[in-house]
């Protein structure tokens, strides 16, 4: 099991198996967002099920590890990638946006990490961290939260840009990801590549679509009064 941890054919193995549970969980969420556009009583339903049970919180420390295994490898082999190619790291002057990406997986990452912490902070902090620890102004409703919050122009626009960010992040992730465990022939990574695109795509406008709706429905509520 050592190769896991010491090779970089390992490390990029645990890459791919932590970015595969990833992407089913933003599958899943995104899902659960997209609840919220058609009822928000079940939606708050999903969220008191995800709330303080013992499965939750430990479905969130769960993937809490996920993330920081992820991130820590992604940065591990981004370094020693690097450290390989020496200055022919940008001698491609190909610059569509699968190699634009491939080459600025670290920078979409970090930008990915910073709108992680603010939407754990919008949400996770305020209603399961919250009511876990019994703090004062907990909010059990997150239709409340996610309704009031896409209320605002400011935050709608932080939140496509850490969407976008993210579709870039998944569109060379997933293919990259089969290419790490050996699925790499001409035949076989083209139709990843496109399948890639699909599932970002997917996962990016089912995220987007939430915001966008409740502040178009909240400029035309506006505009009735």
């Amino acid at each position: 099991m050592s190769w896991l941890l010491n090779s970089s054919i390992g490390r990029k193995f645990i890459m791919a198996l932590s970015g595969c549970a990833l992407i089913l969980f933003l599958l899943f969420h995104m899902s659960m967002n997209l609840v919220l556009i058609f009822s928000v009583e079940a939606y708050d339903m999903i969220c008191e099920l995800l709330g303080t049970n013992w499965y939750a919180i430990a479905a969130s420390m769960g993937l809490a590890a996920l993330f920081i295994v992820h991130i820590l490898y992604a940065v591990v082999l981004t370094l020693q990638n690097r450290k390989a190619r020496g200055s022919d790291v940008y001698a491609s002057s190909n610059l569509s946006p699968v190699e634009w990406s491939s080459k600025n997986m670290l920078v979409l990452g970090l930008v990915i990490v910073a709108f992680l912490v603010l939407h754990l902070y919008d949400f996770w902090y305020k209603m399961q961290f919250s009511e876990l620890f019994h703090l004062e102004g907990a909010e059990p409703h997150g239709s409340v939260i996610a309704i009031d919050l896409f209320s605002n122009p400011v935050h709608v626009l932080i939140y496509l840009i850490g969407i976008t960010a993210l579709w870039f992040h998944l569109a060379h992730g997933f293919w990259s990801m089969f290419q790490s465990v050996g699925i790499n022939n001409r035949i076989w990574l083209p139709r990843f590549k496109v399948i890639g695109y699909a599932v970002a795509t997917i996962i990016c406008v089912g995220f987007a679509i939430v915001p966008i709706f409740f502040l178009a429905k909240h400029f035309l509520c506006s505009s009735c009064m």
